[in-house]
């Protein structure tokens, strides 16, 4: 017997979250919800206790696909199937564990059958279990790549398709898609992220007597949970009676034009890509109409609907902010309904004629009226870096920082933050080994980044085993064969049936085989090595110095890691930020895989003082050992952007320093890219050297752009 589940109606707030939840109940068209929220918010009990709520199914009786006996699949791997009476079963919530296999999702080969009987035979997976019924997946911004990408087919055609093991399978696999997410562990994949109709963002709630609440409701369902289901039982009853009556009506509830004329408006001025918000805004605003159990849609259903529909959908980049303004909405509404009165398709409302913007399109969902600051011509925000002598750089050419009165002085010059450019002795008192004062320690804001970049795949060299991702060479379990070993296979999809077979073919007639089906012991089975990609955790070390605060050259390498750090988004890595400067190295980010906030830090982050490039690598190799204890499996690439111009060490000579504490993360093993931010025409060549000692790559700003040169850069080359 199974135990109770917290009652849907008993869940405290998150008003958006059940009102999505049962706008899906009500319409299965509408896409599925995504839920993005902290920890602890009661994400999965508002999902799992959904399905208690949903109507009872019809299948047919054996059918092990769930199908409709009014309307069975006519492909259906168990069919045809003949005119019968259904049995009844309550809908299914099957969930999708993060590290399910790819054979368990779709289905495979029955092995034990096939090796047995000789015969070829399918063993259904979790989309035939889900087909009619909900399929929940927690966590699922942590979901491998090769289950997103079977699960994207399946939502898009409303049928599994199996083509694997000699065996081809098409099924029904209509579900109701929730996942479950908490933003800090990483992002969404866009495409997947895009098959959600719906999105809310859940959060506790800050006021005290709802907190109050929660923990009281909670308390008792842990007491007596028996008890407590019982007393919300007619609640949830009232709900899933009100289902039952808003799907009966769904189908007759009227969309007019004046409506999806105000749809097609909304998401014209939000520019969300494609068609597919406008097809789900329709659909849940008539799914929101039939719950409030009227006949037409009207505006307030467009507005709910879209609340729920844009929010995901207006993000183009990992970096972007979640979320939609209320007031860019009701702009838009406001435009919509004044553009249908202008287009003689009704009568105008009594709203203020055409908004802040001053009619319509005036202020879209990215716009907002023009109150100066850097994008309107007004002034910047005032902060230190807007023209204070220590960023500005009046000589700069470009966003490499050519012309840089920094990389301009002859070798053994001052450097402007305070220290020498060559390793050599500081005495004390000296101009060049004085302390760093209050301004050095406090810093500058660093200057917006430069446009970022397609940046090229950097990787760790090797053959890894580490987390699933796209950036270096890994064994997998979802990879291409590239040899059999022998080894027992932990699961059917890792048999190489051709070398067991192989194995087996000498010894049959020593075994009496009689029959076609063949003969095997244990020590015949073959194991497939998978090769694929892993992600790693990538580690930036940022040179925040004096001599890279230059406006251009700094401005250059906040747009270079930005582009690194979306690049790591992609290939789903961890990542890290170690920053030094004014004597010290800081960990400003510990590893994440939240790559929106590195960004964040790196947006926060102080220029300025002398160039602690020793304590820097020391720093990053720290991180690192840190971690290889948390994850050993997880390999590291370290990126360290630089000019090289240490002037802080630990024995009177800091570049010797630096390339001392550069051979220990070296000795450590350490996959290490040196990105050489020096520029103008004097160079002195001290990233290449650093770059030397930690036996890594020496590369320039412009060649971690993929479109800049042709190839591919490898971080770090096997000796």
């Amino acid at each position: 017997m199974t135990s109770p589940q917290f009652p849907f109606s008993a869940v405290v707030g998150h008003d958006d979250l059940r009102l999505a939840l049962l706008l899906n109940a009500v319409h299965p068209g509408v896409g599925g919800v995504l839920v993005r929220g902290e920890k602890g918010t009661a994400k999965s009990t508002a999902v799992r206790a959904l399905a208690a709520l949903l109507p009872a199914l019809q299948v047919v009786p054996g059918c092990r696909f769930g199908c409709d006996p009014t309307a069975p699949d006519p492909a259906c791997p168990d069919g045809p199937h003949a005119a019968t009476v259904g049995e009844s079963r309550a809908a299914r919530l099957v969930e999708l564990p993060v590290g399910a296999t790819d054979d368990r999702l779709v289905g495979s080969l029955d092995l034990e059958r096939a090796l047995s009987e000789g015969v070829r035979a399918y063993q259904p997976g979790l989309l035939a279990d889900a087909h009619r019924g909900v399929l929940y997946v927690d966590e699922v911004n942590l979901l491998h790549d090769h289950l997103v990408d079977l699960l994207l087919d399946a939502a898009a055609m409303g049928r599994a398709h199996v083509e694997r093991d000699g065996v081809s399978v098409s099924h029904a696999a209509r579900f109701l898609l929730v996942g479950t997410m908490n933003p800090e562990e990483g992002e969404l994949r866009p495409q997947l992220l895009d098959r959600f109709g719906l999105a809310v963002e859940v959060r506790a709630a800050r006021d005290v007597g709802t907190r109050v609440e929660v923990v009281r409701r909670r308390m008792a369902f842990d007491d007596d949970p028996a008890g407590f289901t019982d007393a919300w039982r007619a609640a949830d009853a009232e709900v899933a009676a009100r289902i039952v009556a808003a799907r009966s009506r769904v189908a007759a509830v009227v969309l007019p034009d004046a409506e999806l004329r105000r749809i097609a408006s909304v998401c014209a001025a939000f520019d969300v890509d494609g068609m597919r918000a406008d097809l789900v805004i329709a659909r849940a605003a008539v799914a929101h109409a039939a719950w409030r159990g009227v006949g037409a849609v009207e505006e307030e259903d467009v507005r709910v609907a879209a609340r729920l529909a844009l929010p995901h959908r207006r993000r183009r980049d990992p970096f972007d902010e979640p979320g939609m303004d209320e007031g860019a909405l009701d702009d838009a509404l406001r435009d919509a309904a004044e553009q249908k009165g202008a287009d003689g398709d009704g009568p105008d409302d009594d709203g203020p004629d055409g908004g802040p913007g001053g009619g319509p399109g005036g202020v879209g969902p990215d716009r907002s009226p023009d109150h100066g600051g850097p994008d309107h011509g007004g002034p910047d925000d005032g902060g230190p870096d807007d023209g204070g002598p220590e960023t500005r750089d009046p000589d700069a050419a470009g966003p490499d920082g050519g012309g840089d009165l920094a990389s301009d002085r002859p070798d053994g010059a001052p450097d402007p933050d305070g220290g020498p450019t060559q390793d050599g002795p500081q005495p004390q008192g000296s101009p060049t080994g004085r302390a760093d004062g209050p301004s050095d320690r406090e810093g500058v804001r660093a200057p917006a980044p430069t446009d970022t970049f397609r940046a090229r795949r950097l990787e760790v060299p090797g053959l890894g085993e580490g987390a699933p991702g796209r950036r270096s060479r890994a064994r997998t379990d979802s990879g291409r064969v590239v040899r059999a070993v022998a080894t027992t296979p932990r699961r059917a999809a890792d048999v190489h049936l051709p070398a067991s077979i192989t194995a087996a073919a000498p010894h049959q007639r020593s075994r009496g085989r009689t029959g076609p089906a063949l003969v095997l012991r244990h020590g015949d089975l073959r194991s497939g090595e998978r090769e694929g990609r892993e992600g790693n955790l990538v580690l930036f070390a940022v040179d925040a110095s004096g001599s890279m605060a230059a406006r251009a050259r700094m401005s250059a390498v906040s747009g270079a890691v930005l582009s690194l750090l979306r690049d790591a988004y992609q290939r789903r890595d961890k990542v890290g930020l170690v920053t030094f400067r004014a004597g010290g190295a800081e960990l400003v980010l510990p590893p994440t895989s939240s790559v929106p906030a590195a960004q964040a830090r790196m947006a926060s982050m102080r220029t300025g003082g002398r160039t602690p490039l020793a304590d820097g690598l020391l720093r990053a190799r720290e991180v690192l050992r840190v971690e290889r204890l948390r994850d050993p499996r997880r390999r590291a690439l370290l990126v360290l952007l630089t000019d090289g111009r240490a002037t802080v060490g630990r024995s009177g000579e800091p570049v010797s320093d630096a390339c001392r504490a550069a051979a220990l993360l070296a000795a450590d093993g350490v996959a290490t890219v040196v990105v050489d931010c020096e520029s103008g025409p004097v160079r002195l060549g001290l990233a290449a050297r650093i770059a030397a000692a930690a036996g890594g790559e020496i590369v320039t700003i412009g060649a971690l752009s993929a479109d800049g040169v042709t190839g591919v850069v490898h971080a770090a080359r096997a000796a």
